[in-house]
């Protein structure tokens, strides 16, 4: 994911869908680790975009 991050993306996810974990990568932030989140949210990078894990999992 860093490498996206290098190559100018301003928002990315991982998701893991086993372990039921979404990593959020930023420029120039440290990453996130949300745990089996009923959502995510794209803001501010998104405005309005949430995306429902129900699905996923």
């Amino acid at each position: 994911m860093q490498e996206y991050i290098d190559n100018g993306t301003s928002l990315g996810w991982l998701i893991d869908r086993q372990n039921r974990k979404v990593y959020i990568y930023r420029p120039n932030r440290e990453f996130e680790i949300l745990d089996n989140p009923e959502a995510v949210s794209g803001n501010p990078e998104l405005p309005g975009f949430v995306l429902r894990m129900g699905k996923i999992w």
